[in-house]
């Protein structure tokens, strides 16, 4: 076990780079394996979600080949053996090995989706139901599993009607579908940055994706995808985790590698806070220093403000003047972290899917807990900001996402580090 330890108080000066995307990446990476040859991706995110598929695409017979710290290649050389991996328990994203799997052979056989809880389970019913269209049978046998399986034939292309918009059943289907026969209609698609980063991925290797980035989407299945190389996009929610820093922080921070019409809805918001920004070509400068003011957040699909984005804001206004409403508009008990919040000082009440945020001058350092991976962004953004020391603990959750988020924030001039815990004391504490 390990833990975050943060002396806070400190602003935040200098340049940091933001990596690739981990949300596009938990989807690229699995489809390397409908390519025949080898696919080449760069700036691939050093996360544990990322090492884990990585780690089951290898036991299912690809090679991967680490060609510099953020460039791998990866070959399918063979029929994979399609049993479920514990591993796949642990990272939600693993149910993107399905429609790649799916669409490759078939058949595909992975465990439910794991990752970040929000206090209750991921539904997957989107997934199924567009797999089902493709003409899939899909089973939920006992154990945990999702169990998919093409007709004679293999997949046809359909017309998918999404009854919510939801980004994994949209880039899913798009996995399964660009090696079915004929054409798929999706409509009601998300449509995130890396919704667009994964088409244009499957495109590079030969697939036919029109719409993405729309709400609807077309796949024109072909016989089969090559190989190539392609870059992944910048993260980003860890760009707009940087800005909120300093935000609460306050400073002056160039975020390099980024693409600022992904951050839009971030810095408008931010800029109504009395966030100076200056936007480049692939860079923005975060300066605060006057007082931050209240703002009100409705979070929303894409282009709409980032439910990934919630926490840090939230954590942010805790220090602004006056009251700040911020409502959740896309997961249900994504507030568990703001317990955590209060027990530094924060004054924040939550209702349902709304929090009523109270500024207040100053946060305190104290023991707290990432309870999934946006929330301990949060939390490392409450300990830089607030006086005293704090200590994070479950930074796992937070290294799902996050690569070399540590010595990123010390660069900036941040005082913090990792500390092992005795596993006996871990226990302890959370028993």
């Amino acid at each position: 076990m390990t833990k975050y330890v943060i002396n806070g108080g400190k602003t935040l000066n200098g340049e940091v780079t933001i990596s690739g995307a981990k949300n596009a990446a938990v989807a690229i990476v699995p489809a390397a394996l409908l390519a025949d040859g080898p696919v080449c991706i760069e700036n691939v995110p050093k996360i544990i979600d990322v090492t884990l598929q990585m780690e089951i695409m290898r036991e299912l017979g690809a090679q991967i080949r680490l060609i510099n710290s953020t460039t791998v290649e990866i070959e399918n050389t063979q029929h994979p053996s399609l049993k479920p991996h514990e591993l796949e328990r642990k990272l939600r994203a693993s149910y993107y090995l399905l429609g790649a799997l799916l669409g490759k052979y078939g058949f595909a056989e992975v465990a439910m989706p794991g990752g970040c809880n929000f206090g209750g389970v991921r539904p997957i019913d989107q997934h199924i139901k567009g797999f089902e269209a493709l003409g899939a049978t899909v089973t939920l046998p006992q154990g945990g599993f999702i169990r998919a399986q093409a007709p004679e034939g293999g997949l046809r292309g359909a017309h998918i009607y999404f009854d919510v918009v939801s980004v994994g059943a949209t880039m899913n289907i798009m996995l399964a579908a660009v090696l079915a026969k004929g054409q798929t209609i999706m409509e009601n698609c998300a449509k995130e940055p890396h919704i667009v980063d994964l088409a244009n991925f499957l495109n590079a290797m030969g697939a036919d994706v029109k719409g993405a980035g729309t709400d609807v989407i077309k796949i024109r299945g072909v016989e089969r995808l090559h190989g190539g190389s392609y870059s992944i996009i910048p993260d980003q929610i860890e760009a707009g985790t940087f800005m909120a820093a300093v935000a609460a922080c306050g400073g002056s921070v160039l975020v390099k590698n980024v693409i600022p019409k992904h951050l839009e809805c971030i810095t408008g918001k931010l800029r109504e806070m009395n966030v100076e920004i200056t936007e480049f070509d692939d860079a923005v400068l975060v300066r605060r220093e006057g007082q931050l003011k209240r703002a009100n957040v409705k979070t929303m699909p894409y282009p709409g403000f980032p439910t990934d984005m919630q926490p840090q804001m939230t954590t942010a206004l805790c220090l602004a003047e006056g009251t700040s409403i911020v409502t959740e508009g896309v997961w249900d008990s994504r507030y568990r972290y703001t317990g955590e919040l209060v027990r530094m000082g924060a004054n924040i009440h939550v209702e349902g899917k709304v929090a009523v945020v109270e500024g207040v001058e100053q946060l305190k350092g104290a023991q707290v807990r990432a309870h999934d991976l946006r929330a301990g962004a949060a939390m490392v953004i409450a300990g830089l900001a607030a006086k005293g020391v704090t200590e994070v603990e479950q930074v796992q959750n937070i290294e799902r996402g996050y690569e070399t988020l540590v010595e990123k924030f010390v660069a900036l001039g941040a005082d913090m580090y990792r500390s092992d815990i005795p596993d006996d004391l871990s226990n302890e504490r959370h028993s």
